[in-house]
């Protein structure tokens, strides 16, 4: 018998109430997908085409007006205690706190928990140390370099051994050498350590480094093509995304 998928959309609809009162605005509409355990998953697509709306849909943070979105086996939204510690979450922002210490911001979530304060601190340092930023323990943010703040951020999420990843466009605001080197990082931590990850992006070829699946999105949030990138090969998946998304051709660095 197959494992239940870790992340199950089942036609999931998302419908906002406009801003001026005119109606209704569909961000998700009728959007089904499901990811295994260990899988990493770029979600791929224009800004505006309900990416971030699927995102905090699998975050809990808010529940759809129609069909069922289930994660590990729970509904993110009423279930959403279930689910502290297992889902880790990185923001396009380091969203660090500028009075904690590079230590001290990958120990709160630790302390949030309530994990036993020695264990919490020795995996708190375990993880910056795998990060490269052995020495910078006691650094505040300001201290930083935005690679290196982000780095921080990664640490905090991986610090708690969440079962999710979620990413939303993370490295966006990095020069790309940095934001290179940020992705062969994260998808090495995420396989060695066995874990789930989903992947927000608007950038095709970010979106092959990392992914081991692509799924493109058009708006409203849905499918318009999905890539296995072992099967596909990543030079053809680069050029169908192109193609249905109506990008000019461009190289596949």
């Amino acid at each position: 018998m197959a494992a239940e998928p870790i992340i199950a959309f089942d036609d999931v609809s998302k419908v906002f109430p406009r801003a001026d009162g005119r109606g209704d605005f569909t961000a998700v509409d009728k959007l089904s997908f499901d990811i295994d355990k260990g899988e990493i998953v770029a979600v791929l697509g224009k800004t505006g085409c309900g990416k971030s709306t699927m995102f905090n849909i699998v975050a809990g943070l808010i529940e759809p007006t129609s069909g069922q979105a289930r994660v590990i086996g729970h509904d993110p939204f009423r279930d959403f205690d279930f689910f502290r510690g297992k889902i880790g979450i990185v923001f396009q922002g380091d969203r660090l706190m500028p009075w904690r210490s590079a230590l001290d911001n990958v120990l709160l979530g630790l302390q949030i928990l309530d994990r036993n304060p020695k264990q919490a601190e020795e995996a708190a340092r375990a993880w910056l140390t795998r990060l490269g930023l052995s020495g910078h323990e006691h650094d505040y943010p300001h201290a930083l370099s935005g690679g290196m703040r982000q780095r921080v951020s990664i640490a905090r999420a991986f610090a708690v051994d969440p079962e999710i990843l979620l990413c939303d466009e993370p490295f966006s605001s990095l020069d790309e050498m940095t934001a290179r080197d940020l992705r062969a990082e994260f998808v090495r931590l995420v396989r060695q350590n066995n874990k789930t990850a989903v992947f927000i992006t608007h950038q095709i070829n970010e979106a092959i480094e990392i992914g081991d699946r692509v799924l493109v999105f058009h708006h409203p949030a849905r499918i318009a093509y999905e890539a296995r990138l072992a099967e596909t090969g990543r030079e053809q998946a680069h050029s169908e995304i192109m193609r249905v998304l109506g990008t000019e051709p461009t190289p596949l660095s």
